[in-house]
């Protein structure tokens, strides 16, 4: 097995403090082996475009790409849309 190869990306949109991120990112412990966190920090300049998107919303997360889920983590809606990135890579 390629560990991490195809690992899916789950990118959190975030910004510094964000308590709710914080939270996030426990909830999502357990699974932190399936997946690739990749933080995005919106009130940096060359993220503009996602501060006026998501500057009410955040945490936000969009996984390989596609957004997934705001506000909290949905861990059963989360770990349905692994699973499937998943078994599409094998």
């Amino acid at each position: 097995c390629s560990a991490g190869a195809n690992k899916p990306v789950l990118t959190l949109f975030t910004k510094k403090p964000c308590p709710l991120c914080d939270e996030a990112k426990e909830v999502l412990e357990p699974y932190k082996r399936r997946f690739i966190l990749q933080e995005v920090d919106i009130t940096l300049p060359e993220n503009s475009a996602w501060y006026e998107k998501y500057k009410y919303d955040i945490p936000v997360f969009h996984l390989n790409g596609k957004f997934l889920m705001k506000h909290r983590v949905d861990t059963q809606k989360f770990e349905d849309q692994l699973r499937k990135v998943e078994l599409q890579s094998d």
